[in-house]
């Protein structure tokens, strides 16, 4: 049984979480500050961490910053801050997404499947340096030895960065990468706020993968945020 902790002030939520996800058969660790939240993880090692942001002790983007130096685990934001900036931060400091209350159950769920599937996957990548997978999605296959795509059987040619960005979202599926993760990991220090390099790279990937660039059904925009490949 996978057992996620949720580190939430409001025990009305804290409540409407655990029901949820006892339902769904988790097994559920609480928390209802920070201090409790990281002891919590240290002794009782869960899969997955909810993680509300605004608690009484300790502010939950350090809260983030404390767990991700002593772990990989999955971390969902879960906050009433809806700006997007509050997200960019917080998807840039290791959180994996970020669920902005009022949610549902449903949407709930879904995401913590998402991101569970994300890390087991991560977990089971070859080395960087030994990675010849072939990866599948959709129509699309990508032979990662071969540096070759194709879509729907014939193959499609992609300059060396459109290559490296569908390759990145390849491997993170369903996960959020905020504008200035992908610069960092694909274009290097150096362009970590030069988003307009970035918009020019995907809209030429969009349209050689994608049937309908305008309406993309692979690579979604988060606006404000980044991008995500969809879950199919």
């Amino acid at each position: 049984m996978e057992r996620i902790l949720v580190i939430e002030d409001d025990q009305q939520i804290q409540n409407f979480m655990a029901y949820a996800l006892e339902n769904a058969g988790f097994e559920v660790i609480s928390a209802l500050n920070g201090k409790d939240g990281i002891s919590q993880m240290i002794m009782r090692s869960p899969d997955l961490i909810l993680l509300d942001l605004g608690l009484p002790d300790i502010d939950g983007m350090d809260v983030l910053k404390k767990v991700r130096e002593k772990s990989e685990v999955p971390i969902i934001i879960v906050s009433a801050r809806d700006q997007d900036k509050e997200k960019v931060t917080a998807l840039d400091e290791g959180a994996d997404d970020y669920l902005t209350k009022p949610f549902s159950a449903t949407e709930l769920m879904a995401r913590i499947r998402v991101a569970l599937r994300h890390y087991k996957r991560m977990n089971t990548l070859p080395e960087k340096g030994d990675d010849h997978s072939i990866y599948e999605y959709g129509d699309l296959k990508i032979d990662n030895g071969a540096h070759m795509v194709w879509k729907k059987d014939e193959e499609i040619h992609l300059t060396p960065l459109e290559y490296q960005l569908l390759l990145l979202f390849i491997k993170n599926p369903g996960k959020v990468l905020t504008y200035r993760t992908i610069l960092k990991t694909i274009w290097g220090e150096g362009y970590g706020e030069d988003t307009q390099v970035l918009r020019s790279v995907m809209a030429s990937t969009r349209r050689k993968i994608e049937e309908n660039p305008a309406k993309p059904q692979y690579i979604e925009t988060e606006i404000g945020v980044g991008y995500r490949l969809k879950e199919l």
